[in-house]
Parts: structure tokens; sequence; C-alpha cells
């Protein structure tokens, strides 16, 4: 399990290495054609500011080999608010009164429609809050089992599950499964997630090996910009991924680096900021890294920004996404977990993508490769 492994790494040691790179640990890294953790380093250190250029055109050529000019759109949607966890970063935690939503069967399938009616979506990502006595396993099992006339790709975002139960999920549909280990700081973990099951660091990092043994098909990661340094956060991650495509090299991965934005407790202010520069070198850090990842921006960053990196690293995008239950056609006015930044219509997005030279793509999976073994 990759709990026992990031034991043996130092949070305090990587950070001290990644300061300490120099302007030729950066060169020697963007000379290689393969990189390793330890360029992956350099790449994201002070010394790599002034090679942004440089980062940035290796990381257009590498995605433009990979994926070509193509950006995958997709879709959330979220089907409850009702949350068991107290992350004190989050609009649905316990303590935050508010109206809690679980969508009904029926409502659920009104989403579906909605959405359909906005552009020809067919990746789909499921969103819930973490409560698994009233949307657990069988609630998302019969989410998708709906969701399978109206989309071809499934994934899900949800809470941490069993080996045996994505495995189950998979048989409903489900192609790929997002979590967010937010930071990897073990020490500093439980301030940020004081109670509930999302207390428990091991159980959230080691959901990556149960889905690699259950053979999900598609396993997307992030941290969550704002906790704790993001240079070492984003290092760790990378620790991370190696480690499952060593292990589970069946598996397509996905990366995500979403920057905190208020969420509706406002209690809670950032304790990092990452700024648009900062956001750019990680992405280019990250593809120079590893050719082959899938790189992900959702609606909370701006408008500006999307429409330029998805020429230079970026391969997926999310538009016109609602954050609350139901914001589709249900609930349209409910709490969000969290404000997005880009507003734009999904046609919108795709007009700025074709403007950009991007080609979007709404459909890259097909229902039929369920059943290729």
């Amino acid at each position: 399990m990759f709990s026992e492994e990031l034991e043996k790494i130092s949070w305090e040691e990587t950070t001290e290495a990644i300061y300490s790179k120099t302007e030729s640990d950066v060169l020697r890294a963007l000379g290689k054609s393969h990189c390793d953790v330890n360029d992956f380093m350099a790449l994201v250190s002070p010394a790599a500011e002034k090679y942004l250029e440089s980062m940035a055109r290796l990381s257009r050529k590498y995605t433009e080999e990979r994926f070509g000019k193509t950006v995958s759109m997709f879709i959330p949607l979220y089907l409850t608010n009702s949350c068991t966890n107290s992350c004190v970063y989050c609009g649905f935690h316990i303590s935050n009164p508010m109206a809690r939503t679980i969508l009904t069967p029926e409502e659920i399938e009104n989403e579906y429609k909605a959405i359909k009616k906005l552009a020809p979506f067919e990746n789909l990502l499921i969103v819930t809050g973490e409560n698994p006595a009233k949307a657990g396993v069988p609630y998302l099992a019969k989410a998708l089992d709906l969701a399978k006339p109206y989309f071809s790709n499934l994934k899900i975002e949800v809470m941490p599950l069993k080996t045996e139960e994505y495995a189950e999920l998979t048989k409903h549909g489900m192609n790929g499964v997002i979590c967010f280990q937010e930071t990897y700081n073990k020490a500093r973990y439980n301030v940020y997630h004081p109670r509930g099951m999302k207390s428990k660091f091991e159980w959230r990092v080691n959901g990556f090996d149960r889905m690699g043994q259950a053979g999900v098909h598609s396993i997307g990661m992030g941290v969550l910009i704002g906790l704790e340094d993001w240079r070492t956060d984003v290092t760790m991650m990378a620790y991370h991924l190696r480690y499952l495509q060593k292990h589970y090299w069946k598996t397509k991965y996905s990366v995500n680096f979403p920057r905190m934005r208020p969420a509706e407790n406002e209690g809670f202010q950032p304790n990092v900021i990452m700024s648009d520069k900062e956001l750019a070198q990680v992405t280019f850090a990250m593809r120079i890294f590893d050719h082959d990842v899938d790189i992900s921006y959702s609606t909370r960053e701006p408008a500006y920004i999307r429409d330029h990196m998805a020429s230079l690293g970026v391969t997926t995008m999310s538009a016109e996404s609602k954050t609350e239950p139901g914001g589709y056609y249900t609930y349209p006015q409910a709490l969000e977990q969290f404000h997005i930044s880009d507003d734009r219509t999904a046609e919108e997005v795709e007009y700025a993508l074709k403007a950009a030279g991007r080609e979007p793509v709404w459909k890259d999976w097909d229902a039929s490769f369920d059943f290729v073994k």
C-alpha cells in the first residue's frame, strides 16, 4: 500500500530538496526525454521560474504528440450535499447550517436530461458528499444504472470505498474514479479533517490501491492547493503517480491541481496562494514529467487561464458546471460546495477552444468497451 511507501519519504526533507534545486538541475531535467521525481522537483522549484517559456514549449510538444490538439469535455453532477465529515474548508461540512439534499432517482434522471440539453456531453462525473448510510454504494449503483442510457463514460467522485465496492460499481457502468488526497502532509492532515471517515489518512491515501486492485479503468488524483506548500504536495503526488503506474499499469491516470476558492462557510482562508504563473509552472512540470497523464482543469479556474492552458498541457476540461446538488434542473439555487470561476456556457467554451486551435471531444469512450477484457 502507498501509505507504507509514503512513510519512507520525509515531508521536510522533500521540501528542502525542492528549494535547494539550482538552474543546472532545471536545465538537466529539461534535457531529459524521461524525467524522474527528482527532475520533477527541479521543474516545480523556484529555480525553474525563469524557464517557463522553455517549459511551455516542451509541454505543448509532449501534449500534442500524445493527445493531438484535442480536449476532452466532461460535466459534474452533484447528487447530494449530505456529508458526515468536518473538512474545515468545505461548504458541505457537517457543522455548516444548510439544507441537505439527496436527489431521488426521478430527480437524478431529470438532471441527466437537463445536462443533455446543454451540450452533447458523454462524459459524466457523479459527485456526492460522504454519507455512506444514505448515499452509499446501492445509491451510487442506482445512479449509474440510470445514467447509462444518457452517457457513454461514467466516473464518480465520492467517499473512498472498499476494493469489492469499486469492483461492484464497475458492473454498473463506472469507468473511472476521482479522489483528492487534499494534502499528503500526514502531520497536518487532521488539522483540516478533524472528524469523520475523511480524518483517516491511511484509509484515504490507500483508496487508490483499492481502485487499482478492483481494475478501475481510470484513476484521477489531486491535491487541494491552499492547504500546505504546493510544491511539496504535488511532488508527493508525483511519487504516488509513479507508484500506481508501477503496480497498476493497465490503468489510465489523470491529475488536477484545484486552487482553493471561498466555500460557503468562509471561515477558512487558504494558507497558500498559488499564482497564475505558478499554476502554469506545475502544469508544464507535470506534462514534462509524464507525457501520458491526463491533466484536468475544472471551472474553478477563470476562462482566460483555461483557454490559454488548453494549448499548453491541459487535456480535459469541465464546462457549465454546477456545484450544488440538482443544480441543472431540480434545485438550481441550492448552496454550492464552492464557487466556480468560469461561468460560460458549454457552447461558449467550445467556441473558445476551437478559436485556440483545439478540438473539443465530447465522446471518448463507448459502452461497448465495458465488455472488452
